[in-house]
């Protein structure tokens, strides 16, 4: 089960609303999103929660590139709302290593025989690891530092975090309206 919300910052405080993101497909979708509930280019705060698995903050001021922290990226690419998220760029990698074409190392082992290095997989990411998504958080933490959110504590959120980082913000009564 997922929850999303967007928290967005106003001169009289925090306004929320309760976003569908069916029809998100990239970042870029979700920033315009965000950028949508302020007019005014002011502070917005996009917050995904899947249950206890893990959690998402995307920043966007105004035009600005939006900030992302994502609790568990393992989790979260597993689910459709988490890969939106976690772009090349946040987890560290070359988007042109996902032509898969280009990576195949056709040796003469292509017919399911095992080849010994891929055998040895060290699991640093590359084509053909399993590892190719760290567990745990990914992105930036200190997103919420100037909100009063301290990447201390950020980090150390696991479950219902969206509650406790609207509490942080003074905007858990906004917020509940939307839950």
């Amino acid at each position: 089960m997922y929850f999303a919300a967007l928290l967005a910052r106003t001169e009289d405080g925090w306004e929320a609303s309760d976003t569908e993101l069916d029809d998100v497909e990239t970042l870029s979708d979700l920033a315009d999103l965000a950028r949508e509930a302020s007019p005014d280019e002011d502070t917005v705060l996009v917050l995904i929660e899947q249950e206890d698995a893990w959690f998402g903050v995307v920043r966007v001021d105004g035009e600005e590139d939006p900030r992302i922290y994502v609790s568990d990226a393992a989790a979260a690419a597993r689910s459709s709302y988490g890969e939106i998220l976690l772009t090349d760029e946040l987890l560290g990698r070359d988007p042109d290593d996902g032509d898969v074409l280009d990576a195949l190392d056709l040796d003469g082992t292509e017919d399911g025989e095992a080849d010994d290095e891929e055998a040895d997989d060290d699991g640093d990411g590359a084509p053909g690891s399993a590892e190719a998504v760290p567990h745990g958080p990914v992105g930036d933490a200190a997103v919420l530092d100037d909100l009063g959110v301290s990447e201390k504590e950020l980090r150390s959120m696991t479950t219902d975090a969206v509650t406790e980082i609207a509490e942080s913000l003074g905007a858990s009564e906004t917020l509940e309206t939307v839950r």
